[in-house]
């Protein structure tokens, strides 16, 4: 190899090092299934970084709480052990009542309704995440919840000793209220805890339902609409890359001017009704 031939060579292997370098990778987290409406949001959310950012900001997501547990996603995003993350809000109840306040029964029972709340929340949620050098990106609703449970039920005596799934404070008030037997099963957790009977009745929408196979072990649905929950997508801070002018970015219409896609509400709504049929 002549030295002309071995400066060229140099120099591609620098610029591919360069450009290796110059890509930033993301870990971000869910408790969900691949299949499900919130993980196909943020594999959608991931797809317009990428373009957003010409390649250069790379985000993974894992879910099926493959990576962290749902209740370890804020904390792993926190700490900086994933860089983003997403999970249901209300299941920080413990540290704070805000972060229940759209699983308070009847509060807000349409997706209008639930958006209104979210507004009317956000610069508190925002300010507590923001405390733990946690920045939101967005939030997804979940469908109206409802009441699946392997019996008839018609008055709250019904529900006296069923095996209630728990997954937040609000739900587990509820099982305490009405004299259930109230048990922590978590997202990723429920088809096995409904197989092997751990639980006979749970709140949700009709697309955990349709996650857990809720037909195979369950016999009743009521369609009470009791709240609509919500997904918060976030990542740490100090990760950096990702700010207002960014999201601006991604959510830019093809003319250039700023339109907020909202396609995760109505992904999200097309999710509720798949899971009806």
């Amino acid at each position: 190899m002549n030295r002309v031939t071995f400066l060229a060579a140099c120099a591609g292997v620098l610029a591919l090092t360069a450009t290796a370098s110059a890509q930033t990778k993301w870990n971000l987290p869910s408790a969900y299934p691949n299949d499900n409406p919130h993980v196909e949001n943020l594999n959608a959310f991931a797809k317009d970084v990428a373009e957003a950012t010409g390649g250069k900001l790379q985000i993974t997501v894992h879910g099926g709480a493959s990576l962290f547990k749902g209740p370890e996603i804020k904390r792993a995003v926190a700490t900086g052990q994933a860089q983003a993350g997403e999970i249901l809000i209300s299941i920080l109840e413990n540290e704070s009542p805000i972060y229940g306040i759209d699983v308070v029964p009847f509060l807000a029972t349409s997706f209008p309704e639930a958006k209104k709340l979210w507004l009317a929340s956000k610069p508190l949620i925002e300010q507590k995440l923001a405390a733990q050098g946690i920045m939101v990106l967005f939030t997804v609703p979940w469908g109206p919840q409802g009441i699946y449970a392997k019996k008839e039920i018609n008055t709250i005596d019904d529900m006296k000793g069923l095996k209630w799934r728990a997954y937040n404070v609000g739900t587990a008030r509820i099982g305490e209220l009405v004299g259930a037997q109230a048990v922590t099963v978590q997202a990723a957790e429920l088809p096995q805890a409904l197989a092997t009977g751990v639980v006979n009745a749970f709140m949700s929408s009709g697309a955990t339902g349709y996650d857990s196979k809720v037909w195979e072990s369950l016999t009743h649905f009521y369609d009470t609409r009791a709240w609509i929950p919500r997904n918060v997508a976030f990542i740490n801070k100090a990760a950096g890359f990702i700010d207002e002018p960014m999201l601006k970015r991604v959510h830019a219409g093809k003319d250039g001017s700023f339109t907020l896609r909202l396609y995760w509400w109505p992904v999200s709504q097309r999710g509720e009704e798949a899971a009806m049929i």
